[in-house]
Parts: structure tokens; sequence; C-alpha cells
């Protein structure tokens, strides 16, 4: 369908002339978003009514020479009511623009089409003159009357571009380096929140080292913790007597071993009190909801997933990833790796060793011995 006509040299000079003295007219109204979740506030925002854009328009372009032309029309094909604004100056060119305005069912109740009429000739034609009549809808709301200011919107962290394979491999080496010289817990978890990032823009088996270093490091680290004299002080423990004083007559059952290991799930108030007071790890926000990685260990009646495999998120992020169905591609999507950010997190907390407990319902009550090893994210460590 033709949308101008076959020369706008003359209308295009015109219209030029008329936007320098266009103005956007005052967004006296107020409309509201409604939000499809019960828990979220319906968002208002602020637009002008069609007859405010209609007497600023007409009086601008007509001392131009230019009219404006609004019609309908039913389009059988296709079962809809179309709107056509039309910009037609003295000289005979002309400029259009078609919009859906409902399907044909909707004649039958008169106020619905007549609301999306008016919405439609409203956005029409204060697209096509060039002026704006509502709030941007991306950015942050503006309180209303009696309406407290909600908390500033932060972007959502996207995974960094994949490095080339010659690039990849020199980031590799550094990063490498960095996890080889971590002596601490704190260390680890500091090294975490920045190299994830780095490590993300590796190739897969570049980045699959960095893990599997990682996550050696972390053993390593919480070994040597858990055999401090401090840490077995804390717990009330002692040294393990000799090999041969033991009494062969009490059987004890290794329950690594068993052809099917039981998952331990662990339990720390402190650890959890600890990664509210984190910053979520998708937009930074504080204070954090501890969220429990669903996917790390299999599911159990009554029973939540191991507080070694909790992340903060704010309430915002906690929400969003409760409400999709795979939780391992929500996490890809964000670009973070939360096996990697929680296990050192809760290395960061194993330091004080009677604060974490075993959930022994059905479960190995053997809480130490080294971290299993960090695999990549969504992998369950066996």
């Amino acid at each position: 369908m033709q949308r101008c006509s076959e020369s706008i040299g003359t209308i295009a000079g015109a219209l030029a002339k008329a936007q320098a003295e266009l103005t956007n007219p005052e967004k006296a109204l107020v409309g509201t978003i409604r939000s499809p979740f019960p828990r979220e506030a319906d968002r208002p925002f602020r637009y002008a009514s069609l007859a405010s854009g209609l007497d600023i328009v007409r009086k601008v372009l007509g001392k131009h020479e230019i009219a404006t032309v609004q019609t309908t029309e039913i389009d059988r094909e296709a079962g809809l009511i179309r709107l056509t604004t039309l910009l037609a100056h003295s000289s005979g060119e002309w400029v259009s623009s078609d919009w859906p305005v409902c399907p044909v069912a909707e004649t039958a109740a008169p106020h619905k089409m007549g609301a999306a009429l008016t919405y439609a000739r409203r956005y029409a034609l204060f697209t096509l003159v060039g002026i704006a009549g509502e709030d941007d809808l991306d950015a942050k709301p503006i309180p209303l009357a009696g309406q407290k200011e909600r908390g500033s919107r932060r972007p959502i962290v996207r995974p960094p571009p994949l490095l080339a394979p010659d690039q990849s491999a020199g980031v590799r080496e550094r990063l490498l380096g960095e996890v080889a010289s971590l002596r601490s817990a704190d260390a680890a978890a500091n090294w975490a929140r920045h190299g994830i990032t780095a490590k993300n823009s590796l190739t897969a088996a570049d980045a699959r080292a960095v893990e599997e270093a990682f996550g050696r490091s972390l053993s390593e680290l919480a070994l040597e913790a858990d055999c401090s004299p401090q840490a077995q002080e804390a717990s009330g423990k002692k040294s393990a007597p000799p090999a041969e004083a033991v009494n062969d007559a009490a059987p004890s059952t290794d329950y690594a071993a068993l052809a099917i290991a039981k998952p331990r799930r662990h339990r720390s108030k402190e650890h959890l009190r600890f990664i509210a007071k984190q910053a979520c790890v998708v937009c930074g926000r504080k204070h954090s909801d501890p969220h429990h990685l669903s996917f790390m260990q299999p599911r159990a009646l009554g029973r939540r997933v191991s507080d070694e495999y909790v992340v903060p998120l704010c309430r915002i992020h906690h929400r969003a990833v409760h409400r999709v169905s795979d939780e391992q591609v929500w996490w890809t999507q964000q670009g973070v790796d939360p096996v990697v950010v929680a296990r050192s997190l809760w290395t960061s907390t194993r330091l004080d060793a009677g604060s974490a407990q075993t959930d022994d319902r059905s479960e190995a009550t053997v809480r130490d011995g080294p971290v299993p090893p960090i695999g990549a994210a969504g992998e369950v460590p066996t």
C-alpha cells in the first residue's frame, strides 16, 4: 500500500518547519499498567489526551498549510478495523500511516471499540508528526501523590562476548595463576566476584579448566580449615586415634563408598544470614534473599537443597527465578555461574566449624571432608 505521494519535497519542508514549533502536550492523565503477578504492584504512568494533542497539532500544522485527516475502514480479509492517518499539504503532496484498531467483532461493544479507536488515533497522530504524549515506559516511573518512590532500576548483567581462541588461552593462564595463589576462603570469595565474569568470556574448554582449578583450590582450603586445630577445638573434636587402636568389633558406615552416595544437606543459619547481607549476584542490589539452587541435589519431600548451594538474589530476581520452568537456562541467560558463587560463599563461612549441621533425616551425617569439585552451572557434583 502506498504511504506517500510520488514527491514529498514540499510537504517535508513544511513539516520540518512545523516540527520546530511543535511542543509535547501536557501529560495530565494517569494510566495504569496492570501487573500479571499478584505480589507485584500495578505501575502508573502519565499521558496526554487526544484532545490536547489535536489542539497543538492543528494550530501549528495549519500555519504551514498541512491538514490532518483520520479515517477508518473495515479490513474483512484480516477481520480488523484499521485507522488511516493522513497529512495533506496544499501542494497536493501527502504522507500517511495505517494502524490496526481492533477486531471487527468489537463493533458489538461500542464502548470498547471507542476506547481502542481513541488510543489508536492518539498514537498514530503523535507518531506521524513527531511528538510524545506519554511517559517513557522503560524509564523509572515517577511516583504519584501519596506514593513512595520505587528503588532505582539496575541493568541485568549480560554474559560477555566470547574471546577468540588465542585471547581465551591468555586469559585462561592468567586466571589459573590467580587461582593457584589463593591462600584463604576470603580470598577465594573475593576472587569469584570478578573472576566469574572473565571466566564466562572464555571458550568452553578454557572455562572448564578454570572451573576445575577453582574447585580443587576450594577443596584444599576447606580441608585445611576443617583439619586446623582451631576448627577441631570449636567443633569439640579430637585428633583421630591410630588405626590399630580402633575396635574392629564396632563397624562403621562409609557413605562415600556406597554405590549411590546419599547427598549431604547442610544447614547453617549463620550462613543464610551471611548470604542475606550480600549483594544480588544478578543486579547488585542489597539486601538479598538466600536462594537455594534446586537443581544441585535430588528432590526430597520436605527438605530443601543443602545450604552450601545458596546464592544471594534481590527480591525481584528471586521471584523471577521461581517463575521459570528451567532454572539452569535462566542462569545462563543472566550470564552468572551460580554454582561457583554458592561454593565460594559457602567456603568463606566454613571456617566456623560449629555453624553447619547436617539434616540427618535419611541423609548422611558426615560433615567433614573435602568440598566436592565444582562442575559447570547446572551440573550436580558427585
